[in-house]
């Protein structure tokens, strides 16, 4: 008797354990990873990252050598500071015709209160307007010649500044920096070695927003939509079970075939359905890590 009573006991503990881990889907948990690489070719002269450390957007973790940009800069610049000081200053160079101009208007002035007088004659007067007109053509053709040369000047300074520019951006793309917040999950390279456009340097998960991937059968679709919150229960093997609160946050819009590593429920649902579940990283999550979800 006492026997029988013992096995009940077991039976029921049994059960009781079986209905705590029911859930409604299955998955593991997802990091968006990011592959850093070479945005040019050179030596790479430091890169202070090793694997599981944190970094920061956009804060310099090594550097690839740009010493031939930088003289390549140097010496656009100073074509650029030689072409400016060619310039025409024409202010300067069109002064002395204004001038006699300013000259013989006047001349042409004293000349028409002579004329009046009878103290000069026509063709005085009129050699004067002439020699204006000359004078007039001769400041307009130098300053369209001037205006010439000086927009032919800038136009190829512009060109240089664009060399220049260009230049900058390669410079800085020299400089190894991390375009998100996250932690280094490999790094694939190491100073000194030569670094190739491309190549990949390193790659960086943001842990502190992490998702789970779980899949749910066509009967269960119907009750998710984006936004629900539902449980999310992190396994980490044994009895260590950790709930979270997720949000689902994307459902695929077609089904699959059930992954290898995921059970449902229903045995016999092959066609699945991927959905992402957002859950906020308290720091035990770490990718691959199997989780359950409860609606």
């Amino acid at each position: 008797m006492k026997r029988i009573i013992y096995l009940v006991i077991i039976i029921l503990n049994v059960s009781s354990c079986g209905n705590n881990a029911e859930f409604d889907a299955q998955g593991t948990f997802e990091a968006t990873e990011v592959v850093v690489s070479s945005e040019a070719t050179g030596r790479i002269l430091s890169f202070e990252v090793e694997e599981g450390m944190t970094v920061k957007a956009g804060v310099k973790l090594g550097a690839i050598d740009s010493l031939q940009l930088h003289l390549q800069q140097k010496q656009l610049s100073a074509q650029l500071s030689a072409l400016l000081d060619s310039r025409p200053d024409t202010k300067a160079q069109v002064a002395a015709l204004r001038e006699e101009i300013e000259k013989q208007k006047s001349e042409l002035s004293r000349v028409a209160n002579m004329l009046k007088d009878g103290a000069a004659t026509q063709k005085q007067y009129d050699d004067i307007e002439a020699q204006i007109r000359v004078l007039k053509s001769q400041l307009s053709a130098t300053l369209s010649t001037l205006n010439k040369n000086t927009a032919t000047i800038n136009n190829n300074a512009e060109a240089l500044e664009a060399q220049i520019e260009s230049l900058s951006d390669l410079i800085a793309k020299c400089r190894i920096v991390s375009p998100i917040d996250g932690m280094v999950l490999v790094k694939y390279a190491q100073a000194g070695e030569l670094a190739t456009m491309g190549r990949p340097l390193m790659k960086i998960a943001d842990l502190d927003n992490i998702f789970l991937r779980a899949y749910f059968t066509s009967n269960q679709l119907a009750k998710l939509k984006l936004g629900d919150e539902v449980t999310v229960i992190a396994d980490f093997g044994g009895s260590e079970l950790y709930d979270y609160s997720g949000i689902i946050t994307w459902i695929a819009s077609e089904s699959e075939f059930t992954p290898k590593t995921i059970q449902t429920n229903d045995s016999r649902a092959n066609l699945v359905y991927a959905v992402k579940i957002a859950v906020k990283n308290d720091g035990r999550l770490k990718i691959g890590l199997s989780g359950n979800v409860k609606l």
